[in-house]
């Protein structure tokens, strides 16, 4: 899907927009019932003294009254109704394209530019399913009937409302061709003043540390101030034509009245003389204030139109990415034309090995290559040790093992099987990682450490990783032990303690592969040392271990060394020792 398709959500829910059309109908044309009633009171009974009738009249009002409650009630219920439950999907949805998006995605857009898509933009949207869609149908409708109305009365007058109308329909268009561009330069400029609000709460430590308050300060006044500048633009196209549109609706009635009253007193020149009853003149006179509301709303529905087509606009343009990463693999071709589940049948993550193999692979991000013809393999259940400088390529190495990327040239194969040809959730389920960007919800410890997998990992097995990753010795302190919730992005817990839970969650899978990128960085040497005298003794897993300190891939079966994305070394701790290369001057400096 490449468009939103807005039209496809609306049809789904056609049969109670009927309905509701319907009874906006009815209750509109009670509504123009009403002045007739006042004709006939007004002819018959206060000038013509025929006060036995009344009491039906009366009646008649009372029975509309009653009938545009029912009618209304069941219009705004049901649009309501169907407006919360399109803007409903189109939010899961929109979160769901979102979430099929590849890595390089995210790498070009900030998260408060999403936030505001998810949240704002489909309000707009819910504006238009619940209320302003049914609001446009119900001022055609009702112009539409007031104006056959005016003209049985008295066509010649009725050309003064008429020509009002169409005045106001020209003002309405000239407003929304201003409108279209203003609300896509708002909506951006709330992004940004978002992004800019959510980046600075989120890194606010970073902020007093540095004490960079006023900067920041100034840089969302900035944003702030372009966002208000922007709805002062909105403000004056509306203080421009929204007076016009006052002036005719009140000058119609002034109008209406003044040639209403000559015609009554003095009779129609054009028709020889006829005149109008006051009552004819009264009812004429209660359409033309009938047709002041939807003019008057032709502005307001006008904004409301180019608010939401503006936030459509910005919508495709996200259900217009494709994800790169596509998953072209035989059991998601299956999948497709059968909603049976495969997954734990045909290609379970627990049924590889763990053999991993990269075959002349090539990676290149714009003009720049970050690794280049690399080549190496590790057999189920060894251990290789990836060392390098900063930027050398170790951290790409995983995000293509884990398909975040696809490579540019070459393969890395699992089992032998090009990682390409292996359903997504099966290859990532099959690869637990440790990285060294750490991220913890907003969840209890043992939630974080269940993450993806809350239904197969038991209480057990968490206190297991809990223990392997020696982070039981600060989560049995806690009060609620490992049913401790933790603040965002674990907050109130150390550097140490935040890596050794996202090390429980890794082990706590038990998956064939295990990567852990620089995950003991922020331990002490004697924790580092005791959870890799553990990961030592973990049998029937790969484990990819990439670092910076020697003592963490020593005792690997296999280290490689990469420089500027090249494996410039290769070999065992004793091997590369003996090279007298990279590995030896890194192993010199550190000891």
């Amino acid at each position: 899907m490449n468009k939103l398709h807005l039209f496809r959500y609306f049809r789904k829910y056609s049969f109670l927009y009927l309905i509701a059309v319907l009874a906006m109908c009815a209750g509109t044309l009670l509504d123009q019932v009403v002045p007739l009633i006042v004709q006939h009171i007004v002819d018959d009974v206060l000038i013509a003294k025929r006060i036995e009738i009344l009491n039906r009249l009366l009646l008649g009002i009372l029975a509309i009254g009653v009938g545009r409650f029912v009618f209304q009630y069941t219009k705004e219920y049901l649009c309501d109704y169907a407006g919360s439950k399109i803007a409903s999907e189109v939010r899961i949805n929109l979160f769901r394209k979102i979430q099929s998006l590849s890595a390089n995605f995210f790498d070009g857009i900030n998260s408060g530019e999403l936030m505001s898509r998810v949240k704002d933009d489909v309000d707009r949207i819910w504006d238009i399913a619940a209320f302003m869609g049914i609001l446009m149908a119900e001022v055609l409708i009702r112009t539409v009937t007031t104006i056959f109305f005016l003209i049985r009365i008295n066509w010649q007058l009725a050309l003064i409302p008429i020509l009002g109308m169409f005045a106001s329909g020209l003002i309405a268009v000239l407003m929304e061709k201003q409108l279209d561009e203003l609300y896509g330069n708002v909506a951006q400029e709330g992004s940004e003043m978002n992004n800019t609000a959510a980046e600075n709460l989120a890194g606010v430590r970073t902020v007093k540390a540095f004490a960079r308050e006023g900067f920041e300060i100034a840089k969302f006044h900035k944003h702030n101030q372009k966002f208000y500048e922007l709805n002062i633009d909105l403000s004056r196209v509306f203080v421009r034509y929204n007076p016009i549109i006052q002036m005719i609706t009140r000058g119609l009635s002034v109008i209406s009245l003044l040639l209403g009253g000559l015609i009554v007193m003095k009779g129609n020149p054009l028709q020889g003389g006829v005149k109008m009853s006051v009552g004819e003149l009264m009812a004429f006179l209660q359409y033309v204030s009938g047709m002041i509301w939807p003019m008057e709303m032709l502005g307001w529905l006008t904004n409301g139109f180019s608010s939401a087509r503006a936030s459509v606009k910005r919508l495709d343009k996200i259900y217009a990415e494709t994800p790169d990463i596509k998953d072209k693999s035989a059991l998601t071709e299956i999948s497709e034309k059968d909603d049976s589940d495969f997954s734990g049948a045909l290609f379970s993550p627990f049924d590889l090995n763990g053999d991993i193999s990269f075959e002349h692979v090539t990676y290149k991000s714009g003009d720049r290559t970050i690794l280049d013809d690399v080549s190496f393999s590790v057999k189920a259940g060894e251990t290789l040790g990836v060392m390098g400088a900063t930027g050398s390529g170790k951290t790409t190495l995983i995000n293509l093992l884990k398909r975040m990327y696809d490579v540019s040239d070459g393969s890395i194969k699992l089992d032998g099987v090009d990682i390409r040809d292996l359903p997504l959730s099966t290859l990532r389920s099959a690869v637990s990682c440790v990285m060294q960007d750490i991220f913890l919800f907003s969840d209890t410890i043992e939630g974080n450490i269940r993450l993806g997998a809350r239904e197969t990992i038991s209480t057990a097995q968490v206190r297991s990783a809990l223990a392997q990753s020696h982070s039981a010795e600060f989560v049995d302190r806690m009060e609620e032990k490992e049913n401790t919730v933790i603040g965002e992005r674990g907050v109130g817990l150390s550097g140490g303690q935040k890596q050794r839970i996202t090390i429980a969650r890794a082990l706590a899978r038990k998956t064939p592969v295990l990567v852990l990128d620089d995950s003991t960085s922020a331990l002490d040497t004697e924790t580092e040392q005791e959870i890799q005298e553990v990961l030592s003794e973990l049998k029937g897993m790969t484990k990819i271990i990439i670092a910076h300190r020697i003592s963490a891939v020593r005792k690997a079966d296999k280290i490689i060394v990469l420089d500027k994305g090249r494996v410039a070394e290769c070999g065992t701790h004793e091997e590369l020792l003996s090279l007298g290369g990279l590995y030896k001057e890194t192993y010199d400096s550190q000891y």
